[in-house]
């Protein structure tokens, strides 16, 4: 049974907000062309500058949770924007961290660094660590530390901890938590074991030179830090929590990088998935209705940290060069609309379902004769009668088997009788007698519907009397009864010159109206001889066609569509063709508009004059 626990931060907060840190990389005057200097300078701990692009005499602030300027160390960028938010791990609740910033500001830097100076990821993971190690062993709970490693390469996942890592989906669970079936779990104990495995995998990302980094990230990079509590006495709760430590590819100008081919395409991606990141971001910052996390694989990853459930940091990376001026600002941009995103963190929580006394027993009891434990399977033995005695849990257990049922089952059915002396053989021999009287009621019933059957066909007067020859319809003797009834006749398959048509009654008036060479078609509509117009006449036949042509010749759409099988498609093209070539000279015109062939015509013809008949 999962639970969730909100989180409340001093008093009754439950939110907590998108931490926003920007690091200036140092000048480099070998990128500096024209010497022109730095455009972006700190002016304290949590604000800057940066030269407006409008006026040169004016700059833009900026005001963020942390400003880390170009003399910061990587353990300061952890210590004051990142290890504040790892305890939260151990107490079942999401983090996140990513690095965002243009191509060539530093990101990677700052997430991985060097042996000398590293960077945010392994900082991390020894501080995850230590925070397991300082818990006191006595509180009664056990961690466990696992980790994975993956990159989003054109739109692709792939699992670094893998040799041969297909593309991989990404799910959803019923409790709304993102994960990717099929990516490689691996249990770490230390930090000596993560090293072990995710050294190899960082070389295995995908990376490329270009004209403005010479180790280019072509992919964003998710490590995902899993750390599960599990509490030793009942109710034996777990609590899960994960720590995202992205390091995103930066965005580029194709015109400055100078990509082609493969690299053009990798760029692409992503940039692609970098606007839809800000599309998120714009989303969440405007309330709207949708907000597109399934737009981009990365923003699908990304859904806990922005908007969700995660204590998130955001490192923005920039570059103080002239040349980088606008992919500094477009960052500086994104980032102070970032830092207004709340997210709403909760503790993840699991109880294990107690396990029945009976269950454990049964258990107890297979692995003792598994064990060949034969003392004591006596013992228990020998407390059983009291037991049944006692207790209806174990009453249950002593039930007879399966082959003692089988026994007896055959015994009742030889003849064996019971404790009331009841026997196989004279239930038969009571089914068979009353299977006996069961056929005399039959036999009578058979007679009475036979005689009523006689009497009615002699009383029932006909329905009409008619001059013309009458159709050629059986009519069952059912159907003739003092009172009408509905008869459901079998589906038959007819000719295309055969024609079938129900119609219980008709009104004696609509009789006398009508020629006496069409009664038994008003009357009945059964089934027509090979030629229908025969029945109709020259006269009665041309009449009706006449009154069909006058309606598509000067109708309207309104009066088209009352013609059988005319919809409002078909009555707009039949005004069409008239206002084009003018009227209809014959029925068979029809041919020439468009959709109607010598089939539909002679089917239309039909309808419609059978249907004019029938009102």
């Amino acid at each position: 049974m999962a639970q969730r626990v909100l989180v409340a931060d001093g008093g009754n907060k439950k939110t907590s907000r998108v931490r926003v840190a920007v690091r200036l990389r140092p000048y480099m005057s070998k990128q500096d062309d024209k010497h022109e200097g730095p455009c972006v300078r700190g002016l304290d701990s949590q604000n800057l500058e940066i030269v407006n692009w409008r006026n040169a005499t004016e700059t833009v602030k900026y005001h963020f949770d942390v400003f880390h300027g170009e003399d910061t160390t990587q353990e300061e960028v952890f210590l004051s924007s990142v290890k504040s938010i790892l305890p939260n791990i151990l107490k079942g609740q999401n983090a996140s961290v990513f690095a965002y910033g243009p191509t060539g500001a530093g990101k990677t830097h700052t997430m991985l660094g060097s042996p000398e100076q590293p960077g945010v990821i392994p900082l991390a993971v020894e501080e995850v660590f230590n925070l397991v190690r300082a818990t006191d062993q006595d509180e009664g709970w056990d961690y466990s530390v696992g980790m994975s490693y993956l990159e989003i390469y054109n739109e692709k996942v792939l699992d670094l901890l893998s040799q041969n890592s297909q593309d991989l989906p990404i799910r959803e669970d019923k409790d709304k938590n993102i994960l990717i079936p099929g990516l490689t779990h691996t249990v770490i104990s230390s930090s000596c074991d993560f090293d072990k495995y995710f050294v190899p995998a960082t070389l295995k990302r995908t990376t490329a030179s270009t004209k403005l980094n010479q180790r280019s990230s072509r992919s964003h990079a998710i490590l995902l830090i899993k750390v599960v509590r599990t509490q030793r006495p009942l109710p034996h709760r777990q609590q899960t929590g994960k720590l995202y430590l992205v390091d995103l590819a930066g965005s580029e100008d194709n015109r400055r990088t100078g990509n082609q081919g493969i690299r053009l395409k990798e760029s692409g991606a992503i940039n692609l998935s970098l606007f839809t990141l800000s599309k998120v971001v714009d989303a969440l910052n405007s309330a709207s209705g949708r907000v597109p996390y399934r737009d981009s694989k990365l923003t699908r990853l990304l859904q806990d940290s922005l908007g969700g459930s995660a204590h998130s940091v955001m490192i923005t990376n920039i570059a103080p060069e002239y040349k980088y001026y606008f992919d500094t600002f477009s960052a500086l941009n994104f980032a102070a609309k970032s830092k207004l995103i709340v997210n709403k963190p909760f503790t993840r929580e699991t109880v294990a379902v107690p396990v029945l006394p009976v269950k454990r027993a049964r258990e107890e009891q297979e692995a003792a004769a598994a064990s060949g434990n034969e003392p004591h399977k006596k013992r228990r033995d020998e407390r059983k009668p009291e037991q049944d005695s006692s207790s209806h849990s174990a009453h249950s257990l002593s039930e007879p088997s399966m082959m003692d049922r089988l026994v007896a089952l055959e015994k009742l059915l030889m003849g064996c009788k019971d404790r009331d002396g009841w026997s196989v053989a004279q239930s038969r021999k009571e089914i068979q007698e009353i299977k006996k009287k069961q056929r005399e009621f039959e036999k009578k019933a058979a007679l009475l519907s036979q005689l009523a059957e006689e009497k009615s066909q002699s009383v029932s007067p006909s329905l009409f009397k008619n001059d013309s020859a009458p159709l050629q319809r059986s009519q069952s003797n059912a159907a003739k009864l003092s009172k009408q009834q509905a008869v459901v006749q079998p589906l038959q398959v007819l000719q295309p010159h055969q024609m079938l048509v129900k119609k219980q009654s008709v009104s004696s008036g609509m009789k006398e109206r009508m020629p006496s060479d069409l009664v038994e078609i008003a009357d009945g509509k059964e089934n027509l001889k090979d030629s229908w117009e025969c029945q109709l006449g020259v006269s009665a036949l041309e009449q009706y066609k006449q009154k069909i042509l006058h309606i598509l010749n000067s109708g309207c759409l309104k009066e088209l569509k009352t013609l059988q099988q005319i919809g409002d498609k078909k009555a707009k093209l039949i005004l069409g063709w008239r206002e084009m070539h003018g009227q209809f000279t014959t029925l068979q015109d029809l041919i020439r508009v468009e959709g109607m062939t010598e089939k539909r015509v002679s089917s239309f013809v039909k309808a419609n004059i059978l249907g004019a008949i029938g009102k």
